[in-house]
């Protein structure tokens, strides 16, 4: 874990807290290029009625727009909780380089916890998990507890 990688981890954490603030599932994305944020998102399937608005989805949405094209070379995305197969499938899909994230996902994560889609014959990022982990990991456990 590098100071660069906490940095842009910070900026996720942001977006997953506006999140939960929204009463939607706390995760916060960001898509950095040159090391500059070229795109960055939350969660919001429940306000938008959606079921493709995860952080990642929208975020890839939005870098794509911001660069003019499908290919996300020299990306990284950094997001607070480890990939779901949609969105694992979108990363792969658009060339993402390097993904980053916080929380492991033991019920849907799909880049190395329940599944690793990175093991097919398929584009393959680098695969960075764990980073601020317990931050992160805190903000989606105090969302569910006052959800319960």
């Amino acid at each position: 874990m590098t100071e660069r990688d906490e940095f842009f981890m910070n900026e996720a954490i942001k977006l997953a807290k506006r999140a939960a603030d929204e009463d939607e599932v706390p995760v916060g994305a960001v898509i950095v290029r040159d090391d500059k944020i070229i795109a960055s998102a939350y969660n919001s399937r429940e306000k938008d009625k959606n079921p493709l608005f995860h952080a990642e989805i929208k975020a890839i949405d939005d870098a794509c727009r911001a660069l003019g094209g499908w290919r996300l070379v020299g990306c990284t995305l950094y997001v607070t909780l480890e990939p779901c197969p949609m969105c694992a499938g979108a990363i792969i899909n658009s060339r993402i380089e390097r993904v980053v994230y916080g929380a492991y996902d033991n019920k849907a994560g799909s880049f190395g916890t329940m599944i690793d889609l990175t093991q097919y014959p398929l584009f393959k990022p680098q695969i960075t998990g764990g980073v601020l982990k317990n931050e992160c990991s805190a903000i989606l456990t105090e969302f569910f507890k006052k959800k319960r």
